[in-house]
């Protein structure tokens, strides 16, 4: 698949390779400064927990794909994290428009100190949207694991309640935005954050609520 031309014809791409080849999904990397690299140990084993309990088929090494990159369009998930600063040039914020307006999907976690940046970038990809906070029953909280109180809280931050947002373009959500929680640390390695199992379980359960979300729309 060299480009994303329809939802419909990514959702059959998306089946096809998932379950006959496997499919790559790919972790942003953006100018600013900030460090689009935290994390990483999370998606490898996001991929390795959704490979053995939800019977996927994702590649075990996930792509690094730029914000402005072409190469975007091969990935039907791609996951954002970071700290700092984030800055989106005019044509990387028109390629990440016209990915997520073709099918894509983005998963922004805020690994703490992304927040106001990220609102302001991503006004530059969809100056016409807001981020929507997402009921509790939305369906994203109810794929195979059941969070009837939304988000897991993982890390304290500022001590606030997760929350989880979205941008919905069409009707679809083309971004989902996980701030206060903080999944990707969930998702490390033990050694990194010293998460005790419950927690990391949490994280990588809905983690993986979010992979089938996107996969299975």
């Amino acid at each position: 698949m060299n480009r994303l031309q329809t939802p419909v014809l990514l959702a059959i791409c998306l089946y096809v390779l998932t379950i006959a080849q496997g499919q790559q999904i790919a972790l942003l990397k953006y100018q600013g400064g900030g460090d689009w690299y935290a994390n990483p140990t999370s998606l490898p084993n996001l991929i390795k927990f959704c490979n053995s309990n939800l019977h996927t088929h994702l590649d075990l090494q996930p792509a690094t794909v730029e914000a402005g990159s072409k190469n975007i369009f091969n990935y039907p998930f791609v996951h954002m994290t970071g700290h700092g600063n984030v800055v989106f040039s005019d044509a990387e914020a028109n390629n990440i428009r016209k990915y997520l307006i073709s099918g894509g999907f983005l998963h922004i976690d805020d690994n703490y100190g992304l927040d106001k940046f990220i609102r302001r970038e991503m006004k530059k990809v969809f100056p016409e949207l807001d981020f929507v906070e997402i009921p509790f029953s939305h369906p994203i909280y109810h794929q195979s694991y059941e969070f009837p109180n939304g988000l897991p809280k993982i890390h304290e931050h500022d001590g606030k309640s997760p929350q989880g947002f979205a941008l919905f373009y069409e009707g679809r959500m083309v971004c989902f935005y996980t701030y206060e929680c903080d999944l990707g640390d969930g998702w490390e390695d033990y050694a990194v954050h010293l998460d005790d199992e419950a927690t990391r379980t949490k994280a990588l359960r809905m983690g993986a609520n979010i992979i089938q979300y996107v996969f299975s729309r």
